[in-house]
């Protein structure tokens, strides 16, 4: 086909894994092309960053852009909307180096800023343009991918390796049938931005708050320009009860909530409610001989944590190195591939342990009421600043945490309000 263009990589999405990938790339001097859906800047969710996402920026050189954009986070808040108690985590007190404040960031300008670093370096991109077919035997090396304009036509690529950042679309996870629901964590979303939303006072103030309500909890995310981004993340309990519209749920969802509700009787919805479904998945083989795929296009997560920009920044990075090895030696590449792979499950398991435990009750009275014996506080604020692959200064405090959780959680079937009361008690002076 007189019209297919080659490339060295082909780039599914541009997103901040796609984006990541495809600037790293460009700046080896390979020949790179990423192909985006939407048009920059579009809405996306998703705007709370953790301070391991400033090292992936710092790398990038992107950093004095990021914070002119973002409202400084030094951590994060956890209120209980029983009680109405708050206790928060600040990152200061993150165990090992690194970052210890992150920013929160509308992701239609985060994105945008990304999306055109990549073509500051010289990636070929092109937007409003759909990936719609995907073949690996051209027969030459290279794989043959089909793409349609927003003018209906199509363009044809014969890229030697190619990275899929398709995100929750999960275009080849889809097509080689490999995507597999999250069964332990099948929760679905609901948010929206506001205006007027009560922020929270001088010492948490940049912090995001997570308020665990009955079968489920909300974020609200303090944006620029008074903006704060509100959602609900609940059970499968939570949406059976839903009726009629998703707008409808949201508002009683909102309503139901006395720690929400108190912030929000000023408020004034300024975006359309957007619902997601099924929403944390995983792939079960994320590479081959000379594909790639990367961010949410190889696995999601509950957003508890705000660790998805994180895992699909990190995806990008070593989708990057990945092809950059593959494209020099295959063999190499590909057990560079298996090892990137091993190495984010490890990172999403870790984090995954608090995740599907967010909504039992012993779990969320140790957050309500953080005991620091042997640093598990510390500990637990290293994992939640995005510290998820684990080293000597974390490992311990984190299994004692654990260890913890599982004798109060036993102790707690056997006496249920005696556990109760000693869970919810302050934690002594440290």
């Amino acid at each position: 086909m007189s019209d297919v263009e080659t490339c060295d990589v082909l780039v599914i999405g541009g997103g901040p894994a796609g984006s990541t990938a495809a600037a790293l790339l460009a700046s080896k001097g390979l020949d790179v092309v990423m192909v985006e859906k939407e048009a920059h800047p579009r809405f996306h969710i998703g705007e709370s960053l953790l301070p391991k996402n400033l090292e992936i920026i710092d790398r990038l050189g992107l950093s004095e852009q990021v914070a002119a954009m973002g409202v400084f986070k030094p951590g994060a808040e956890f209120v209980d909307d029983d009680t109405g108690e708050s206790v928060a985590f600040s990152f200061a007190l993150s165990l090992g180096g690194g970052k210890k404040h992150a920013y929160q960031v509308r992701r239609s300008e985060f994105d945008a800023m990304l999306f055109t670093e990549a073509e500051r370096r010289g990636a070929r991109t092109l937007q409003r343009t759909r990936v719609t077919a995907l073949e690996f035997d051209g027969g030459d090396g290279r794989a043959r991918v089909t793409a349609s304009t927003e003018d209906g036509g199509e363009k044809h690529f014969a890229p030697r390796f190619v990275l899929d950042a398709s995100g929750r679309d999960t275009f080849l996870a889809a097509k080689l049938g490999r995507k597999e629901s999250n069964k332990l964590n099948n929760t679905a979303a609901v948010y929206a931005h506001f205006r007027g939303v009560t922020p929270r006072d001088d010492e948490h103030e940049g912090y995001i708050t997570v308020h665990l309500v009955d079968n489920g909890w909300f974020w609200t995310i303090p944006l620029p320009d008074g903006v704060m981004s509100v959602g609900f993340v609940g059970t499968q309990a939570a949406f059976k009860a839903r009726h009629g519209t998703m707008e409808a749920f949201f508002d009683a969802r909102l309503a139901a909530s006395p720690t929400i509700r108190a912030r929000m009787h000023r408020a004034e919805r300024i975006s359309d409610v957007v619902g997601t479904g099924n929403y944390s998945y995983r792939v079960s083989d994320s590479t081959g001989p000379n594909y790639l795929m990367i961010g949410d296009a190889f696995a999601f997560i509950d957003p508890v944590f705000s660790s998805g920009v994180l895992f699909a920044m990190t995806g990008g990075e070593m989708g990057a190195n990945v092809a950059a090895r593959w494209l020099e030696n295959p063999a190499a590449g590909l057990a560079m591939a298996r090892k990137s792979e091993r190495s984010l499950l490890r990172g999403m398991n870790r984090i995954s342990w608090l995740i599907y435990r967010i909504n039992e009750p012993v779990l969320r009275a140790m957050f309500m009421a953080p005991r620091n014996t042997f640093r598990m506080r510390d500990g637990l604020i290293a994992m939640l600043a995005g510290n998820l692959e684990g080293d000597r200064n974390t490992r311990l405090p984190v299994l004692a945490f654990k260890a913890t959780y599982y004798v109060m959680l036993a102790l707690h079937r056997l006496a249920p309000k005696a556990v109760g009361q000693a869970l919810r008690s302050p934690a002594p002076a440290e």
